[in-house]
């Protein structure tokens, strides 16, 4: 019988349960985007996009194809769990805002309570670990570190962007967009 056939529940229960996550949180970002856009929101950073879209979507799909038959360490899954807590409080704290992409409201100041008291970027840290946790809870340490560092990759010309965005436009002119 094929390996792939043997897949543990556990481990399928997992990526289901992070798969509708993701799912989840798109249709959220998109319903907010939509909103965003209508109150006069201005994206910014779009070319870099579908670097995210492909780095995440090939993380979700390399930890189906990798992990799905592999018992995962519940110490990283309480790791993992621990920053899905963290992930639901930037999405709180943002509320409307949160997106997927770098939506921003002229004349509306940057948010700077809840994580943001503490991180410029607390949504893109918990991504930065997630990708980390999750793939070491199969044990997928070469996985973990070559999407930590695509990620890292990514996220530099990201916050880059986000950082101009929110700067404001003389920032945006200047060519840190």
């Amino acid at each position: 019988m094929p390996s792939w056939l043997h897949l543990d529940p556990i481990a399928v229960a997992v990526l289901l349960l992070v798969t509708a996550q993701r799912l989840a949180e798109l249709v959220y970002s998109r319903r907010n985007e939509v909103q965003l856009k209508r109150a006069g929101a201005v994206e910014h950073g779009a070319s870099h996009y579908p670097l995210i879209v492909a780095l995440h979507v090939s993380w979700l799909i390399g930890l189906w194809i990798a992990a799905s038959s592999i018992r995962p360490d519940y110490s990283w899954l309480a790791a993992f769990s621990l920053l899905q807590g963290i992930r639901g409080w930037v999405l709180y704290t943002l509320g409307s805002r949160w997106t997927t992409r770098v939506l921003v409201l002229p004349d509306k100041p940057p948010i700077r309570s809840g994580p943001y008291r503490f991180l410029p970027h607390p949504n893109y840290a918990v991504v930065a670990a997630e990708l980390f946790v999750l793939p070491m809870a199969f044990g997928l340490v070469s996985f973990a570190l070559a999407f930590s560092i695509f990620n890292a990759a990514v996220l530099a010309v990201r916050i880059r962007a986000e950082n101009a965005a929110l700067r404001g436009p003389q920032a945006v002119l200047h060519g840190l967009d």
